[in-house]
């Protein structure tokens, strides 16, 4: 595996919203750093925390490959989506590190966009460990 072909498979596991698919792309104790402070090991910790894409709707997935070496790469990525759940709002606010926006009862839950950098190293044909550094915000009206 390089980063290209991670990078598809990232596409895919998201948009799909496949936690098996998204830890089939690592190692038995691959890791995935989803902040420069959490990390999710091994593939019953990196299923757990994929199932929580099955909150958002109408996944989009760009991505671009910036470096690739063997065994190693860096790609940018971007994802829009529409929270498709209260809990699922409230997780994005805790890890954003914000309040909620300003929303009246019965307001639509808004379309989220991330923009994130991925730095992966390879081993055995797949994914030893994945870090992503994002950002996220409401998308604009």
């Amino acid at each position: 595996m390089d980063i290209e072909s991670f990078m598809r498979g990232y596409k895919r596991a998201w948009e799909q919203r496949d936690d098996a698919l998204f830890a089939s792309l690592f190692l038995p104790d691959g890791r995935y750093h989803n902040t420069p402070f959490q990390v999710q090991r091994g593939t019953a910790e990196l299923r757990a925390y994929w199932t929580r894409v099955k909150l958002q709707e109408d996944v989009r997935v760009e991505t671009e490959v910036l470096a690739s070496a063997p065994g190693s790469g860096i790609a940018r990525w971007r994802t829009t989506y529409q929270v498709a759940s209260e809990e699922l709002f409230r997780i994005w606010a805790q890890s954003a590190g914000t309040s909620l926006v300003a929303r009246e009862p019965g307001d639509p839950l808004p379309r989220m966009v991330l923009d994130g950098v991925l730095v992966a190293t390879f081993r055995d044909g797949l994914c030893a460990e994945a870090r992503i550094w994002w950002h996220s915000m409401p998308s604009p009206a």
